[in-house]
């Protein structure tokens, strides 16, 4: 008998215990992905693509319907990272939730789910603020120090990046600089810090927030990182400021699908279609989420 799909009513209600025993589900069901994952594209004609949600289950949802909808058959889902903190202040413990609900994506549908881990994923090894998942999970089922390791552990187990085979990269942020080995694809094994800044954190050069972590990248980074790969599109997170503005020849798709951001450009969600070169972002179909410009009764 399939489980029914999570709901964030059944995650608020939980006792310890099922969350506990939920936990040990996705644990069973989330695989451990390679730094760089292959986006599937056999048997699936696209790929929905979103940018931050930063703990917007409401959001998350409206994605998780577009997934599951019959029309156009099976698709593939890519998150860019950042699915947590940052909550709108009607999701109440929104990155649990919202965790939650992505993570059981993944465990039901491995081979077309992929959770990109963002800044906010990798915060164990390069510490953010804000970082409110761990008083989340204590407010919810008491203080465990284990119980948030166990959902953090699960997040980090999503790729740092992914790629199509028509010529998209995907990542939170940024890409490995400087030169890269033989074969590209090692870049993201094994992944030093420095590196990992390159891929999760770094600001492009035009974005008007510069964290000051590292030198930003910029247009002769981005064309030298492409050629090398043979890829054509970066669709990327992280810089609210530039949501949904085709930058650098429209080599470059900067997304965020939640509304704490959404006055910069919007509760976006990208579809790529897997069937045919994907050249600029122009050949990317951006949507609007029907969350955009709502708020909601609070959750307590």
């Amino acid at each position: 008998m399939v489980e029914a799909l999570l709901s964030p009513e059944s995650i608020l209600r939980s006792s310890p215990e099922e969350a506990d025993e939920l936990l040990d589900r996705l644990e069973r069901g989330v695989p451990v992905r390679p730094g760089l994952a292959d986006v599937p594209a056999r048997g699936f004609p696209e790929a929905l693509v979103i940018g931050d949600t930063h703990g917007d289950w409401r959001s998350t949802l409206e994605v998780r319907d577009a997934f599951l909808r019959a029309d156009g058959g099976p698709r593939v889902l890519v998150g860019l990272g950042d699915y947590v903190d940052r909550v709108p202040q009607d999701a109440g413990p929104g990155s649990v939730v919202n965790a939650l609900l992505l993570l059981d994506l993944v465990a039901r549908f491995p081979d077309r789910v992929l959770l990109v881990q963002g800044n906010h994923e990798t915060s164990r090894r390069i510490p953010v603020v804000p970082s409110s998942l761990p008083e989340e999970v204590d407010g919810l089922w008491g203080p465990a120090a284990e119980r948030y390791a166990r959902l953090a552990g699960l997040l980090e187990r999503g790729p740092l990046a992914a790629a199509t085979a028509n010529g998209v990269y995907l990542a939170h942020s940024g890409f490995p600089r400087g030169p890269l080995p033989t074969s590209w694809r090692r870049a993201f094994d094994d992944v030093d810090e420095d590196r990992l800044i390159d891929i999760v954190w770094n600001d492009c050069d035009v974005s008007h927030t510069h964290r000051g972590i590292a030198r930003p990248w910029g247009e002769a980074d981005l064309t030298s990182f492409l050629s090398a790969t043979g890829l054509s599109v970066f669709l990327r997170g992280h810089d609210p400021v530039l949501t949904g503005r085709p930058l650098y020849g429209g080599r470059c798709l900067t997304l965020h699908t939640t509304r704490i951001f959404e006055r910069y450009g919007g509760v976006l969600m990208a579809r790529v279609a897997l069937g045919r070169p994907i050249r600029t972002v122009s050949d990317v179909r951006i949507e609007h989420l029907g969350t955009e410009g709502r708020s909601y009764a609070s959750v307590d």
